[in-house]
């Protein structure tokens, strides 16, 4: 289909309709926030949480390197507690925001404070004496170890010292957490099973990190699990392994298997046309235009007045990009953040399984009816499912842009400013 018909179809969203689902901000949360506490009678035995089945667990980056280390379970009783730990299923099952932030809320995140590469065992750890992290199987660390590196939600017994507090953690890169309490201890209430591939990395004290993270994405794993084995502190070389922070872990792992999977096309064949993809997603529009030549990579992301990250509803659009060539970046992207990681995995991802390269943009657009951030993944799963069906076609990347821009918030102008491969094709036409 060609482009121009494809638009011809496409209407920019229910605006009216989008604006009043922003407006009422799903006041449904509200009330299930209400009923937290109640669940915490029901749940909460005397100073322990019993019959609870963890499957995630949460490392905090605030005062890096002491952290706030902590066990996600869910507070009331479920058939399948993995519900509640995030994934590209979530997706596929069509969760809107507030299902996420149901989910979330209902998850009580007991924590405890630990240094990330060393961690106390038991009594001893009273007395001052650790353990670096790597050695560490029991006591708190070491329960939560154990429930990262599982191949299914892991039954514990988590011992608290403090009421929990109601609670919700918003950040633009990690999945929301609930309710936190402070853990005494964590003790397993069975033997988590632990997948071989798991077993081969935790026992090879001489593989970096980076080869371990796409050892596993070979063998079948998603990022979603290598980032909680990741924060867990079981990849890498011996005692160089230290807990990582969830936000740091999720587009650490993103980078290492995209960089894995840009190794890969390198010296694939170029696609033969100017294909044009969009996805929509908790009211982020992702457009993926992919152009004949040596890979390239830009994310442009267009923010609306009265969106989560642009609250001002009279302000101007917010505008962040980001950019790499053949060879890759050597700085972390600022502007964009793991957004940036998310969306070339899932550009890189569809790429390597047609084998081909691309000069690749990206361009995300969150309308106001993105009112509360549910974490990066659903960037993630709104690129990775943009290639579903079949593409649009166009007669060049300069006729993509000049055909899309109607369909976006903004002009050729304010796009050719900001984005770096935009602003690139204008110049070598201008040029001719």
């Amino acid at each position: 289909m060609r482009l121009d018909e494809f638009l011809e179809g496409f209407e920019r969203d229910e605006a009216a309709e989008r604006r009043r689902l922003a407006r009422e901000k799903s006041y449904e949360i509200t009330n299930h926030l209400e009923d937290v506490e109640r669940q915490f009678e029901s749940v909460v035995q005397g100073d322990s949480l019993f019959g609870s089945t963890a499957p995630e667990i949460f490392v905090g980056r605030t005062n890096y390197p002491q952290v706030n280390t902590g066990i996600l379970s869910p507070m009331a009783e479920t058939d399948d507690p993995t519900d509640f730990a995030t994934s590209g299923d979530w997706y596929r099952r069509g969760l809107d925001i507030d299902d996420v932030l149901q989910r979330r809320t209902g998850l009580l995140n007991s924590q405890r404070s630990a240094q990330v590469d060393v961690a106390g065992r038991g009594p001893a750890s009273r007395e001052g004496s650790s353990l670096a992290v790597n050695d560490v199987w029991d006591g708190f660390v070491g329960t939560q170890r154990e429930v990262a590196i599982a191949d299914h939600a892991v039954d514990v017994e988590v011992g608290l010292d403090a009421a929990p507090e109601a609670d919700l953690q918003l950040d633009d890169i990690s999945t929301p957490t609930g309710p936190r309490a402070r853990a005494e201890r964590a003790d397993l209430a069975e033997n988590p099973h632990v997948p071989r591939p798991v077993q081969k990395t935790l026992s090879d004290d001489d593989w970096r990190a980076e080869g371990a993270m796409s050892y596993l994405y070979r063998r079948g794993f998603d990022v979603y699990e290598i980032n909680t084995i990741l924060s867990a502190g079981a990849l890498g070389q011996g005692e160089q392994r230290k807990l990582v922070p969830t936000r740091w872990s999720i587009t650490a792992v993103d980078d290492a298997v995209g960089k894995f999977l840009r190794g890969g096309i390198r010296n694939a064949r170029s696609v033969d046309e100017v294909q044009v993809w969009h996805n929509e997603y908790m009211a982020n529009d992702y457009w993926v235009i992919l152009a004949p030549g040596d890979w390239e990579f830009e994310l442009v992301e267009m923010k609306a007045p009265g969106s989560i990250w642009n609250p001002e509803p009279d302000g101007d659009l917010y505008y962040g990009a980001a950019h790499e060539g053949y060879e890759g970046r050597t700085g972390y992207v600022e502007e964009t953040a793991g957004a940036y990681y998310a969306s070339r995995l899932g550009v890189l991802e569809h790429l390597t399984d047609v084998d081909r390269q691309a000069k690749a943009l990206v361009l995300r657009y969150a309308s106001d009816a993105y009112w509360a951030p549910v974490g990066v993944w659903q960037v993630r799963e709104g690129v990775r499912h943009a290639f579903e069906g079949d593409p649009a076609v166009a007669e060049s990347f300069h006729d993509a842009v000049q055909q899309l821009v109607p369909a976006l918030p903004c002009d050729m102008t304010a796009l050719r400013r900001k984005s770096h491969m935009v602003s690139g094709i204008q110049a070598s036409l201008a040029d001719f």
